[in-house]
């Protein structure tokens, strides 16, 4: 659960930056959000979801 709202919360900075430094249309983000909403509900999310956590895994077991 953490990782997941630390995904949403990164990935919501990221597209407040690109609107406001690289153009991005607002149009543009609402569409992105919506893609990703119905993606989340299509027979892809566990994959997606797997990928995402072993991602994140990976991440997490890095040492610097």
């Amino acid at each position: 659960m953490a990782l997941s709202v630390s995904a949403v919360v990164l990935l919501a900075i990221v597209v407040f930056l690109l609107v406001r430094k690289s153009g991005l249309k607002g149009g543009h983000a609402v569409v992105c959000v919506l893609f990703g909403f119905f993606l989340a509900s299509s027979s892809f999310e566990p994959t997606i979801t797997d990928l995402t956590t072993s991602v994140g895994d990976m991440i997490g077991d890095l040492k610097f």
